[in-house]
C-alpha cells in the first residue's frame, strides 16, 4: 500500500511518446507544477494533453506546448496562451473544444465507468456535429463519450502513503475528477502525512485512486491576472 516515490521524475518514469494525460488544475490554480517541468524535462512528444486550459504562454502546460510535445489538446478554454493560438492557426495542433461543464461530466464518467451520456449543452452547435443526438423529455441531447487518460497528475495540499488526498480550497477544481479518470494516477502533495492522520470525512479523492504520490517543494503557485486596487 506504500504508494510513495521519490520525485517527480521517479514518478513518471515511465511515460512515453503519445500518452494521454489527464491534468488537474484550472488556469494556474491547482496545477501539477513538478510533473509538468519533469514532462518538459523528459521531452516526450505527441502527447493528448485533456485539461481545462494549457496554461499561459510561459507557464503551466504551456511550457509543453512551447516545447512542441503536445499533439492535441481536449479543453474549454484556450485563452492566455499566445503560443496555443499560433499552433492551432498554423494546423500543428489538434484541438478538441468542449464545453467547460461537458469537459467535466466527461471527465468524471470516465472514472464512475460510464461509456457516455446525453446532454443539450451544444445541441445546435458544432460541438453537436458528427455526433448522436436524440430528444429526451422534450430536449434535443447530444451524445457525449467519456474520458479516460493513460495517465493523470494532479496536485493536493496533503496526502498519506496510501495516497489518499485532500485538496485546499479553489485549487481543489478539476484535480479530483482528472484522477478518478487516470490508469495510472500520480499525486504530488505539498504535505504527506501519516496514514490515518486525515480525517475520513475530509478526503477529497480515496486512496484507490492514487497509484503514486510524491512530495514536492518550492511551489510557484503563480496568478495568472493579478489584480489589486489601493486599500481605503
Amino acid at each position: 500500500m506504500n504508494k510513495v516515490f521519490a520525485d517527480a521524475a521517479a514518478a513518471l518514469h515511465d511515460v512515453t511518446d503519445g500518452a494521454v494525460i489527464l491534468s488537474g488544475g484550472f488556469g494556474l490554480s491547482g496545477n501539477p507544477e513538478h510533473c509538468i517541468r519533469e514532462l518538459a524535462r523528459r521531452g516526450v512528444k505527441g502527447l493528448t494533453i485533456v485539461s481545462n486550459n494549457c496554461g499561459t504562454t510561459d507557464r503551466g502546460l504551456g511550457v509543453l506546448l512551447a516545447q512542441g510535445q503536445v499533439r492535441k489538446m481536449i479543453s474549454s478554454y484556450v485563452g492566455e496562451n499566445k503560443i496555443f493560438e499560433k499552433l492551432f492557426l498554423s494546423g500543428q495542433l489538434e484541438v478538441e473544444l468542449c464545453p467547460q461543464g461537458t469537459l467535466a461530466e466527461r471527465i468524471r464518467a470516465g472514472g464512475a465507468g460510464i461509456e457516455a451520456f446525453f446532454t443539450p449543452t451544444g445541441y445546435g452547435t458544432k460541438i453537436a456535429d458528427g455526433k448522436e443526438t436524440r430528444e429526451i423529455n422534450g430536449k434535443r441531447c447530444v451524445l457525449e463519450h467519456a474520458i479516460r487518460g493513460d495517465y493523470a497528475i494532479v496536485k493536493a495540499w496533503k496526502g498519506d502513503a496510501w495516497g489518499n488526498l485532500v485538496f485546499r480550497k479553489t485549487a481543489r477544481n478539476f484535480n479530483p475528477l482528472m484522477a478518478a479518470a487516470g490508469k495510472i494516477t500520480i499525486a504530488e502533495v505539498e504535505e504527506l502525512v501519516p496514514v490515518g492522520e486525515l480525517d475520513p470525512n475530509t478526503i477529497h479523492t480515496p486512496s484507490i485512486y492514487v497509484q503514486r504520490i510524491f512530495v514536492g517543494t518550492a511551489y510557484e503557485k503563480p496568478i495568472e491576472q493579478r489584480t489589486v486596487r489601493p486599500r481605503r
